[in-house]
């Protein structure tokens, strides 16, 4: 079915009543992919995750989701709503169960090699589905819009191949600063900055990377054939927390490259960058979902959704405004703050919706595009 083929009423309804088969297909298909994982830890996994996995835990995880995909297909099939993704989800985790199930055993050691970091595409999937949409249901700024809203399919694909590839995004991202910021790296430096406190390193990269990502992000608006890659994420004419992964992968790459390089330089210990990198993924999910309230405080301090909501908004006088991912006062200070008060957006997207639906034909906009 076509993304644009239902009102928003219908995929209200759909998110309602098929519920049962949404979620039997959704967890059948993670579950599968955990066993498939268990199978094949050196090319799918990630060798920092794997090191801290509690493999008792995670055998108990997909255990449990597997019998729930079996159990609400069948409640999908039984009351014949959402039938057809319930006998998705139900022959998804059949196929899981004749596979080995939570039960796989993985030969240790497992050898370092070339992967593709699928384990971390399961993870986050799950963890940010089960916060975000329940919040999301609970306290909606935009209540009426549906779960299955247009273009959901399209910022899953961008979510899935982001995830799929993150080992060679992160080679693509890495090598610049290898390569061009290695004469730039002090080991003194690189030594007293390791040596400071966790928390404060944390803090600390995190006012770096955002002050290298503010730079990337203006000029991804301002030079006219970068604004082609960037356009992509500016599409979404609905926003929630699957939005923001529309991102074009040169887009991704560029902006990790330009982060990634000072924190590279001034030698942040790997626990530090680990916490940046846990942080800006739930920041980045939080500021583009659909969710209201705000705090005055927390808005001088934290890039919040209404903040970024602006930065997204279809409005004249909100173009090129609020381009910090997590600290608001580096758009006070270079004067792109727009953040008028107890208002939000009436809309989102680029005016005439240049961007294509689809992520195959997002990925090739840039490359065709003339505007």
């Amino acid at each position: 079915m076509a993304e644009g083929a239902l009102d928003d009423r219908g995929r209200i309804q759909l998110g309602r009543r098929w519920l049962p088969g949404i979620l039997s297909a959704f967890l059948g298909c993670l579950g599968l992919l955990a066993v498939l994982c268990l199978h094949f830890p050196a090319l799918l996994t990630t060798p920092e995750l794997r090191a801290v996995y509690p493999m008792a835990l995670v055998r108990t995880s997909i255990a449990t989701g597997l019998a729930a995909a079996l159990l609400l297909g069948g409640l999908a099939l039984l009351f014949d709503r959402g039938r057809r993704l319930g006998a998705l989800g139900v022959a998804l985790a059949l196929a899981a169960q004749l596979a080995g199930g939570a039960g796989v055993e993985v030969a240790e050691p497992v050898p370092r090699s070339p992967h593709l970091g699928l384990d971390w595409f399961v993870l986050d999937l799950l963890l940010l589905a089960a916060l975000a949409v329940p919040l999301e249901r609970a306290f909606a700024r935009l209540p009426q819009q549906p779960v299955f809203r247009r273009g959901w399919r399209t910022d899953l694909a961008h979510f899935f191949a982001s995830h799929l590839l993150i080992q060679v995004i992160s080679l693509l991202t890495l090598a610049p600063a290898l390569l061009l910021f290695r004469v730039a790296v002090h080991p003194a430096l690189q030594q007293a900055v390791a040596a400071q406190p966790l928390a404060l390193q944390l803090a600390e990269a995190v006012l770096v990377a955002d002050l290298a990502g503010y730079a990337a992000h203006r000029t991804f608006h301002a030079v006219p054939w970068l604004w082609r890659f960037h356009a992509v994420h500016h599409s979404s004419e609905a926003l929630d927390w699957l939005a923001g992964s529309r991102l074009h992968l040169v887009d991704a790459v560029v902006t990790r490259a330009v982060v990634f390089a000072p924190l590279f330089v001034l030698g942040f210990e790997r626990a530090a960058l680990a916490g940046y990198l846990l942080w800006v993924s739930f920041q980045a999910t939080w500021i583009h979902a659909n969710l209201r309230g705000r705090s005055a405080l927390l808005e001088r301090v934290l890039a919040t959704p209404r903040f970024h909501h602006w930065h997204h908004a279809a409005e004249p006088e909100a173009r090129d405004k609020n381009f910090a991912v997590h600290l608001p006062i580096l758009d006070w200070l270079f004067g792109t703050l727009y953040l008028p008060e107890g208002r939000w957006p009436e809309r989102y997207g680029i005016d005439g919706n240049p961007v294509p639906p689809g992520w195959l034909r997002q990925l090739l906009y840039p490359l065709t595009s003339r505007g």
